[in-house]
């Protein structure tokens, strides 16, 4: 209770000479995310959000930082009105309550992905500019690739890898971070998809989230926003687009000499190593943090692992094993259902 009274004071002293109380402070919590951040709409004009992020566990200066570098190359991220970094406290332009998934289907969703591919490019373009942010390198990926044993496999299915599963995964996780080393390096969002893009003023495309950034392969935001965890689409139109956008990127000499077979396949292997560790972290918001409602998008993510899978020699054995050993048990929990894919 005293720390919320702190807050409150802090918002109260905080608020910008271009924001007027709407009379005595009220806050309105809103929807979180996958992190430990709180976010409350405040009761002035115009609206502004309070954010509560514990600062041993949210990267709040890198959020700020970001902030700024992206707006200062034309992408569009909430005005940081004041921060007080020792409590994680900070006051954010209000982007409103529309989200990039609510409005695929009420409109054409190619415009929207348009839309966001051309903010995408501006981020990939912005790399040589960017201030200095972590590689997404061999032991970043092992780091997330270990969620899918410790979270998905252990604690949410109770499965325990033998000798040689542990091998087989070893030698396909292996040829995940070489695919990932054959890429362009550039600038990634790292978490780049539906629910980190808004639809502001003028349906300008906000983005959210970007404080997990990255130095990383070419084709990750792409894969991460055209197999959305939250949104299925044809696989057909899925490579349509990613054709389409190695076409601008080859435009702006980001990429060369490269084959679409040989892009589509980074596409699908950074695909498996996105969703791979997607499988381990839904299971560890729903099992630690007991935000349950991640359980049912796995299913996708499971499928999303299956498809891509089952296209290239190099991960026919994790196919089988996981086609094999995974999915039974995956249909055995109360949760899941797959009459959607």
């Amino acid at each position: 209770m005293q720390d919320q009274q702190f807050f409150s004071k802090w918002i109260e002293r905080s608020l910008p000479s271009t924001v007027t109380s709407s009379g005595l402070l009220q806050l309105d919590a809103l929807a979180g995310d996958a992190g430990f951040r709180r976010y409350f709409r405040v009761n002035a004009k115009p609206s502004v959000i309070a954010v509560n992020s514990p600062p041993k566990k949210e990267k709040n200066a890198e959020y700020v930082g970001l902030s700024l570098f992206l707006q200062s190359q034309g992408l569009i991220t909430p005005k940081i009105h004041a921060v007080n970094f020792t409590h994680g406290y900070m006051l954010v332009e209000d982007f409103g309550c529309t989200l990039f998934s609510q409005q695929l289907e009420l409109v054409d969703p190619n415009g929207l992905y348009d839309q966001a591919e051309t903010e995408l490019l501006k981020i990939q373009t912005a790399t040589e500019k960017a201030p200095a942010i972590p590689l997404h390198d061999d032991t970043k990926i092992d780091q997330e690739l270990a969620l899918f044993e410790q979270w998905f496999l252990n604690s949410l299915l109770n499965y325990q890898l033998n000798k040689d599963e542990r091998a087989l995964l070893d030698s396909f996780f292996a040829t995940i971070k070489s695919m990932a080393k054959e890429q362009p390096q550039v600038m990634i969002h790292a978490d780049y998809h539906s629910r980190n893009l808004m639809i502001i003023d003028q349906g300008k495309l906000g983005i959210i989230d970007f404080q997990d950034a990255m130095l990383g392969a070419i084709t990750y935001d792409l894969v991460s926003l055209l197999k959305d965890c939250y949104v299925r689409w044809p696989e057909n139109w899925v490579i349509e687009r990613a054709l389409g956008f190695k076409k601008r990127l080859e435009s702006r000499a980001l990429l060369t000499d490269i084959a679409d077979s040989q892009f589509l396949k980074w596409f699908d292997f950074m695909g498996l190593q996105r969703h791979i560790k997607v499988l381990g972290i839904f299971s560890r918001l729903a099992l630690r943090d007991s935000k349950r409602g991640y359980l049912k998008d796995i299913p996708l993510v499971a499928h999303y692992c299956l498809e891509a899978s089952s296209k290239y020699p190099q991960a026919q054995a994790f196919n089988s094993w996981f086609r094999q050993q995974i999915l039974p048990l995956l249909a055995q929990q109360s949760w899941y259902s797959d009459k959607d894919l």
